[in-house]
């Protein structure tokens, strides 16, 4: 599926900018015979063909949702990522985002169309699904976890805080041409985040201590290693060039979008 959002710059027609968001994103389970070619054919080659349709249409600027993926699955020690690292994507998802942005940065020499490439970390905020949603449901039980001995610090981004991302980088002439990491700012560790979430929730965080090391090896036994070590490890992204280009900062707080994911996620109304 391909998504497009259309918008008008200030005195310019619309359809001036397009912002794609539509991506074949992690499909569990997947049983097709080439992952990364079934990537390729939505992420890749139809971002690229939605790109010069857009640059053929008279479209001035495409900005294009990346992922964090790209940089790379996990950072250590007070390493974070950022946009001059050398790009590391570790599966097909990634490759598959990866390559687009480098065909998008051909087309726009080929063409003139000004691309700007936004790299995010995990996006949170009404209706969230995936493991985020899971893991608000296991909090709203308050059920158990091993999690009270995790030192890791992991970076998001709420998707209000996104939106308001992609219009300044829609419409700031600083922007084009350019690739951006965003985040809210503010990292946070899986015990913290378990913690400010049961709060928004009223209910208790029961929290207790499991050396990490134990929890990836029963993940490792149950099949699970990828999705417990989004828990266990660390993910930290740097997002001061677009503070400091754009002068963007993010409208909310991660307690707020935190807070405003509770309020108006499906599950709890």
């Amino acid at each position: 599926m391909l998504m497009a959002i259309p918008i008008g710059l200030p005195c310019c027609p619309v359809l001036e900018v397009v912002i794609h968001l539509a991506a074949r994103v992690h499909v569990m389970h997947d049983d097709s015979t080439d992952p990364l070619a079934e990537f390729r054919a939505v992420n890749t080659a139809g971002t690229a063909h939605l790109a010069r349709s857009a640059a053929a249409a008279g479209v001035k600027r495409f900005v294009y949702i990346s992922s964090i993926k790209v940089n790379g699955e996990a950072t250590h020690g007070t390493h974070k990522f950022a946009e001059s690292n050398q790009p590391a994507p570790q599966d097909p998802y990634g490759v598959s985002k990866y390559e687009a942005e480098r065909a998008l940065q051909r087309i726009a020499q080929e063409t003139g169309l000004e691309v700007v490439i936004v790299r995010s970390p995990l996006v949170y905020g009404a209706g969230v699904k995936g493991n985020f949603a899971q893991m608000l449901k296991v909090i709203s039980r308050s059920v158990p976890l091993p999690f009270a001995s995790v030192k890791n610090l992991r970076s998001f981004i709420y998707v209000e805080n996104l939106v308001d991302a992609l219009i300044v980088c829609a419409t700031h002439p600083n922007a084009a041409g350019q690739t951006y990491i965003v985040s809210d700012g503010e990292d946070i560790s899986t015990p913290d985040l378990l913690r400010q979430l049961a709060a928004a929730m009223g209910v208790p965080c029961r929290l207790f201590p499991c050396p990490p090391n134990f929890l990836r090896l029963a993940a490792s036994l149950l099949g699970k290693s990828s999705q417990v070590e989004r828990l266990l490890g660390s993910l930290q992204v740097d997002s001061g060039k677009i503070r400091r280009e754009l002068n963007w900062q993010p409208p909310y707080t991660l307690q707020q979008g935190l807070q405003a994911t509770v309020q108006n996620q499906p599950i709890f109304k």
